[in-house]
């Protein structure tokens, strides 16, 4: 979708600091982070929303928790812990329209979230 910055990241239309890239998956630090290490980690295929994914997608939604796996271990947060959250629809915090994960932690984090 042109109109998606995150398909656009992918596209390498847009800058990003990328901190993991596969084949399936690109993760990328957040440019407004909610704590010391935020990072996203977006299909390169654009699917709206977790709603919008089907059974064909599940091979793909395994490899983003795996590529959340990989950017944690990169962080150094597989010891002190880290949260991986998928927000779907806006009243749910999503505010870009194309699946993504956040991979947040560098401090403790308070439950429950939002």
């Amino acid at each position: 979708m042109q109109d998606c910055v995150f398909c656009r990241i992918v596209a390498g239309q847009i800058p990003a600091k990328k901190v993991f890239e596969d084949g399936a998956v690109l993760a990328f630090e957040d440019v407004n982070p909610t704590a010391p290490v935020h990072v996203l980690v977006v299909p390169k295929r654009h699917i709206e929303t977790l709603n919008d994914a089907s059974p064909s997608d599940t091979a793909l939604l395994g490899q983003l928790l795996l590529a959340a796996t990989a950017v944690a271990r990169e962080k150094n947060l597989t010891e002190a812990g880290y949260r991986a959250v998928i927000n779907t629809m806006a009243g749910a915090g999503q505010v870009v329209m194309h699946v993504h994960l956040h991979v947040i932690g560098g401090r403790d984090l308070a439950w429950p979230p939002g």
